[in-house]
């Protein structure tokens, strides 16, 4: 993580790493190969494949895209958000499948919401010399207080924010209301801390460790986000405006 000013977090970024929508299927690959990377290279979450690409049956129905290093032109992290299939709205997607029975429908029902306004965020990762802490080999993305720094030497979580911040934007763009995520309880505490407005809808899931079914509001969360991320946010935006 970067020592920074983290007053102007949108400044520092852009002078390390920029966001790439994966619109093209050229880039779509380097999404696979980074997942196949992680997931399957690195953590073991899943088989190895053949051809070096970590794809699954959601994938077509997806938004992706990467954060690639300005300085050696390498792709080092990634995030999808996946949406209903148009032709089969009510096909479940990944998180409910994997939560149908720890889901509290009093909080929240997603078969009651529009299909078309809501999507999933999965498959987030980040290349391991980028995130690779004591303790914490095993995890695709995660936050813990030191990225943080201390008062004399602030540090910021440029990535895993940075993917977040992202989906956001891609979601507001394509008409997206509600995002879902699984996720860690120590990475859900800390992004409710940075102001993400993210609600736990359901009991833990075994998902490659312990994982909360979460919800996000994409316009609150942006309307409410604290002062020192819309620098980092409106960076963010800059970038996937320039490839839309």
């Amino acid at each position: 993580m970067l020592t920074s000013d983290v007053s102007d977090l949108g400044n520092t970024f852009s002078q390390y790493f920029e966001i790439v929508p994966a619109f093209s299927e050229a880039l779509k690959h380097e999404v696979y190969r980074v997942r196949h990377h992680v997931y399957c290279e690195d953590l073991k979450f899943e088989p190895v494949r053949s051809d070096g690409l970590e794809t699954d049956e959601y994938d077509p129905y997806s938004l992706h895209f990467l954060v690639r290093s300005v300085h050696t032109d390498e792709f080092v992290g990634c995030t999808r958000i996946v949406r209903p299939r148009p032709e089969d709205p009510d096909y479940p997607l990944p998180f409910e499948i994997a939560c149908a029975n720890v889901l509290d429908r009093s909080i929240i029902d997603p078969a009651e919401f529009p299909r078309h306004r809501m999507a999933e965020v999965s498959r987030l990762a980040i290349i391991s010399r980028y995130r690779r802490r004591k303790g914490e080999a095993n995890k695709a993305v995660s936050i813990s207080d030191e990225d943080f720094g201390t008062p004399k030497l602030p540090r910021f979580p440029y990535l895993p924010v940075s993917l977040y911040l992202s989906t956001f934007e891609l979601a507001r763009l394509n008409g997206i209301d509600t995002l879902f995520v699984l996720t860690e309880e120590r990475l859900a505490s800390h992004f409710s801390k940075l102001g993400f407005d993210l609600r736990y809808i359901g009991g833990p899931v075994q998902h490659h460790g312990e994982r909360l079914p979460s919800m996000m509001n994409v316009g609150v969360t942006i309307h409410n986000m604290r002062a020192n991320l819309r620098s980092l946010y409106h960076t963010i935006a800059a970038d996937i405006e320039k490839a839309m």
